[in-house]
């Protein structure tokens, strides 16, 4: 594999104490990544730090993908889920211009002939989609891609509706955290209603042109295109693009670590204008999202010892991504990957050294193997299928894609392509169920065959 490896260091507005800096230097910083890397963890990674001493370091190793150019911080990548946080930073942006309220009805803001279903006497606000309690599923169960390697592409405004008109919801709307793409995107639709665009017209104008983001759209443009990565499969292969579809507003953006680490900034640090004050409101905890974690608007808090850390991430067919920050240490880290194979611990780690890097792997017989292999239910609507194959484990969730497991001991797996960790229940020999826990939520799904 051909290797490029660059660094960079600019001034940062923010200026703290020294003993306040966390960050390691940047000797370590490359060496992480470079191990990561050369260990077939990952295609090509770059990470960017906003360190408590008021400086912005970033640093690339790996390649790019077949016919691109070296990976640097000018590297384009898809950010997948980040972008719900750009479209809860609107939602707060639009609420301070008095333009719609955090707790409107969302059907108030709806686009016409859409009909959006209720439980009871309780309608869903866009306070509970941003939160990811409105009751809404995971995804549509009419998203039924022409083609399964391009998952939203297709998904339009009229099967929405459709999807809408006829869903019953399965929870109480505000009741419990469950993480919903189909909730986000929606919300991403009925904010570009209320301001009269569409969704990347809205995010460029609030929030991407104030901050000088030129590399960030969704649309690649001239300048993004000739610096985009390829993504790759956690196998490496490569793996082309997502197109967004009309859920864009869940996960439809692209951007690069220098465009990154200026809205990282924006988000850190007492507030220097109006936008930057609703940034504020949007990090602001408002639901339980798990154990040790709370929700925002969209964007997550999760509790490490007495520290904080605001963040999310992103993955899409081929490629992951994180973003976060400790509002009181005034540090962060973004991390973009190449790969679908998940960065989040080193984001947190750099954040937070309290936080482990993910384990090496330990090898398991397939014969091991084979006693999880089944279909597990968490809930009727939402099943894990356990496979095996050429001697590695996998899960695929409903109407998701598929995902190698690795070993940390004989029950005990864990998710390279995102965090989640997976412990199998063994009674006489045989998988009987299995526990995920992911983002502080721990599920208990029972084996049925």
């Amino acid at each position: 594999m051909k290797s490029h490896l660059t660094g960079a260091c600019v001034a940062s507005a923010l200026v703290l104490a020294a003993d306040a800096q966390h960050v390691p230097g940047r000797e370590q910083l490359e060496r992480l990544i470079r191990d990561r890397v050369d260990s077939g963890m990952a295609t090509g990674i770059v990470v960017g730090v906003l360190e408590a001493d008021g400086t912005r370091r970033t640093a690339a190793y790996g390649t790019a993908g077949p016919g691109a150019k070296p990976l640097t911080e000018k590297s384009v990548f898809e950010i997948g889920s980040i972008t719900k946080v750009f479209t809860g930073t609107l939602l707060a942006e639009m609420a301070a211009r008095g333009a719609l309220g955090v707790e409107d009805l969302a059907q108030a803001h709806a686009p016409d002939k859409m009909r959006l279903p209720t439980r009871g006497e309780r309608q869903i606000t866009l306070l509970d989609l941003s939160t990811h309690h409105s009751g809404l599923p995971r995804l549509p169960d009419n998203l039924a891609p022409s083609d399964p390697a391009n998952p939203y592409a297709d998904y339009t405004l009229e099967r929405l509706r459709a999807f809408l008109q006829r869903h019953t919801l399965a929870r109480d709307v505000g009741g419990k955290f469950e993480y919903s793409n189909l909730g986000t995107g929606l919300l991403g639709v009925l904010l570009a209603n209320r301001a009269g665009a569409d969704y990347e017209s809205l995010v460029r104008e609030r929030i991407l042109a104030p901050l000088g983001m030129n590399m960030t759209g969704v649309q690649y443009s001239q300048a993004m295109a000739a610096e985009r990565a390829v993504g790759h499969s956690a196998t490496g292969s490569p793996v082309r693009d997502w197109d967004s579809g009309v859920l864009v507003g869940a996960g439809g953006l692209q951007s690069n670590m220098d465009d990154m680490l200026a809205f990282l900034d924006a988000n850190v640090g007492p507030p220097r204008s109006a936008l930057e004050r609703a940034m504020r409101t949007a990090h602001q905890p408002r639901r339980d999202a798990g154990e040790s974690m709370r929700v925002g608007l969209n964007w997550l808090t999760r509790t490490v010892g007495q520290d904080r850390i605001i963040w999310h991430n992103g993955g899409t067919a081929g490629f992951r991504t994180f973003i976060g920050f400790d509002p009181e240490r005034q540090v962060g880290a973004v991390v973009l990957s190449n790969s679908a194979q998940g960065v989040d611990d080193i984001g947190f780690h750099l954040i937070n050294a309290a936080v482990p890097l993910l384990p090496t792997p330990v090898h398991l017989p397939p014969e091991m193997l084979r006693r999880y292999v089944g279909v597990y239910e968490i809930t009727p609507e939402f099943r894990i299928e356990v496979t095996v194959a050429d001697r590695r484990i996998y899960i695929q969730a409903t109407k998701q894609l598929r995902f190698e497991i690795l070993a940390r001991s004989e029950t005990e797996f864990f998710v390279r392509a995102f965090e989640a960790r997976i412990a199998f229940i063994i009674e006489n020999g045989e998988s009987t169920a299995l526990i995920l826990r992911q983002g502080g939520v721990e599920q208990r799904a029972r084996k049925l065959r």
